[in-house]
């Protein structure tokens, strides 16, 4: 099978296996690839990008590949490590030369003439925000449970007293550790007044009144090409700390989900976008949050499939897409 042509560029940290199940995927299609962590500059790479009148060029080094800036087919953004400073430098330096680089290397792989994006890192930003996210779910239609953002402790308990039993969670996934480096999980947790206390000022949180499920629901849209995925056998508000007792059954997608879903992509500019919903025990899907960048890689083979071809389709063949 003859491929070939202009690479693909897959932006992402080396120890991520849903890239790897695309490259594998790209790979066995002949389509060329190159793979780029964007936390490896300067130290494993060099760029030197071009700009006049005609457009942008140039090129980009790996220790393994080189890049012609103007002529890469598709960009899959996924998952890079962020952007660091030479170990020679620190304090106001080395912060003064990671900006120059998120400037100046992320500006120019934001930048490249003709790339179909997957999704456009500026578009994943705009998205990653929960209430930008909430505000425009409701206007999609989808089913969107009660929700407060606030710092107010006396708000929140008036909150959880009225919309009980409601849930705390985090407005985002970030990092964190403990002292001695092991990585940390915020979970999804139940939260009662008496919990919440004059900490609360300290920053922004997150509380939604808990959906009467019977059932998770996680949907991978790329494009027009929606997998739903029933989750079943959770026995706590957060699934994801439950992976060894739960099953999997693909679903068919509602219409009016199918025509949300479609609406929601659409407001923010997105290619891909992995959609959380709780399945109530009335049959209504109800709106968790949409991740521009989800994982799916760990559902089993006959589920990830569709995913990895549909991505894969769409990295290859971007002018079907326009």
């Amino acid at each position: 099978m003859a491929a070939g042509g202009p690479p693909v560029l897959v932006v992402t940290r080396l120890d991520d296996a849903t890239a790897d199940e695309v490259i594998t995927e790209l790979n066995r299609r002949r389509v060329p690839v190159v793979r780029l962590d964007p936390g490896d500059f300067p130290r494993g790479v060099t760029v030197s990008a071009t700009f006049d009148s005609v457009g942008p060029g140039g090129r980009l080094a790996t220790p393994s590949r080189e890049l012609d800036l103007g002529n890469i087919r598709s960009v899959y953004w996924r998952r890079p490590t962020p952007y660091a400073a030479e170990l020679a430098l620190n304090g106001q330096a080395a912060r003064w030369a990671v900006e120059e680089a998120r400037y100046g290397l992320g500006g120019i792989l934001a930048a490249l003439p003709g790339a179909h994006y997957i999704n456009h890192p500026w578009r994943n930003r705009d998205a990653e925000y929960k209430p930008t996210q909430l505000t425009t779910a409701a206007r999609c239609g989808f089913t969107v449970p009660p929700t407060l953002i606030t710092n107010d402790p006396d708000r929140a308990r008036a909150f959880i007293a009225e919309h009980g039993p409601v849930i705390y969670k985090p407005l985002r996934e970030t990092d964190c550790a403990d002292d001695t480096g092991r990585a940390l999980t915020v979970w999804i947790e139940d939260v009662t007044p008496e919990q919440v206390d004059t900490r609360i000022r300290h920053t922004a949180h997150l509380f939604q009144q808990r959906v009467s499920k019977s059932a998770d629901i996680r949907l991978t849209a790329v494009g027009d090409r929606l997998t739903a995925v029933r989750i079943n056998g959770s026995p706590g508000i957060d699934w994801r700390r439950h992976y060894d007792s739960l099953t999997y059954t693909r679903i068919p997608v509602p219409p009016e989900i199918d025509v949300s879903v479609r609406a929601y992509l659409d407001a923010f500019g997105l290619i891909f976008g992995a959609f959380d919903f709780g399945l109530g025990t009335d049959g209504r899907w109800h709106w968790y949050e949409c991740n521009p960048n989800g994982q799916w890689a760990w559902f089993p083979e006959h589920i990830t499939t569709p995913v990895t071809n549909a991505l894969a389709d769409r990295l290859q063949h971007p002018e079907g897409t326009r």
